[in-house]
């Protein structure tokens, strides 16, 4: 481990840090240690972080800003990459925008607003980064990222950086093929957008971010949304429905805002909020015959 360190110490441009708590960088402040963390500057450091991670088998996480994402209270094992400002480049030329994974996406979707570019209004409100929206396909207000997607720059396990196109992508409800039958972390992302109206465009981005502040407790420490909805149905309207609004397991609660988010009220454990999650789904199918799959990413040593 410590020569993992000292070399990725010489080979990047950057942070690289020992046993680095992940709670400093996560948005519901839950999170124990990483054995390594580092924040490469550019995507050349990247590739070097990795050619020195891969030739020592170690194991690998990346984070963006830490949104729908529950990390163990034992922390992550191996190097845990966060993708920061280095990663939040940005260039729009016409209607197509490129951006890096690390971009904050309300940051984004207020710039591109503002400029008279349609398209990202539905994410004004959506905390998180580029590279999770597209690796979860996030969405709000009927539109998602599938519907702006050209394509995506991935890194895969094995080190090596593609493009795949939005087909290749496969894109379904908050699912892409980066999930599970082609493990890969977006590093950077082409959207198509399409020029407007600029007072209608910043209308309805308005719009959609007061929705979500008044709906949402967006100014406590949480992950997002927990579950992902069962469509037809609502996970929020279910959780709220069998009585569970506002129920706590020691520093978690489900939010007496909006049932389908956990705040961490009182500094919550990991072992907390899957408490919660875990009571949330037994009394949701028990009464509503409903099972409920997680949408936050729980992640970290079991």
């Amino acid at each position: 481990m410590q020569s993992v360190f000292s070399k990725l110490k010489n080979a990047i441009n950057g942070t690289v840090k020992e046993k680095e708590p992940l709670a400093y960088h996560t948005t519901m402040k839950i999170g124990g240690p990483a054995d390594i963390f580092i924040e490469p500057r550019t995507i050349e450091d990247l590739r070097k972080a990795m050619d020195v991670i891969v030739s020592h088998k170690m194991k690998w996480t990346v984070i963006g800003r830490g949104s729908n994402l529950l990390v163990a209270d034992d922390g992550i094992e191996g190097v845990v990459i966060k993708f920061g400002k280095g990663f939040a480049h940005l260039e729009l030329e016409q209607e197509l925008l490129r951006v890096g994974a690390g971009y904050p996406l309300v940051a984004l979707a207020t710039k591109v607003s503002k400029q008279g570019y349609a398209g990202l209004e539905f994410a004004s409100g959506i905390p998180g980064s580029v590279g999770g929206a597209v690796f979860m396909n996030a969405g709000a207000h009927q539109s998602d990222i599938a519907t702006i997607l050209e394509k995506a720059y991935i890194l895969f396990p094995n080190g090596e950086m593609h493009w795949l196109t939005n087909e290749e992508m496969k894109f379904s409800y908050r699912t892409s093929i980066l999930q599970k039958e082609r493990p890969g972390i977006v590093v950077e992302a082409i959207f198509r957008l399409v020029q407007g109206e600029k007072e209608a465009i910043i209308d309805r981005m308005l719009r959609n971010k007061a929705y979500r502040k008044e709906t949402q407790p967006w100014d406590s420490p949480c992950a997002g949304s927990i579950f992902r909805n069962p469509l037809p149905h609502h996970a929020g309207q279910l959780i709220e429905a069998v009585g569970l609004k506002g129920h706590s397991l020691g520093g978690a609660q489900i939010s007496p805002m909006h049932g389908n988010f956990i705040v961490n009220s009182n500094q919550a454990t990991a072992e907390d909020v899957l408490g919660l999650i875990q009571h949330a789904k037994d009394t949701v199918l028990a009464e509503k015959g409903i099972a409920l799959q997680t949408e936050v990413e729980i992640i970290g040593r079991k």
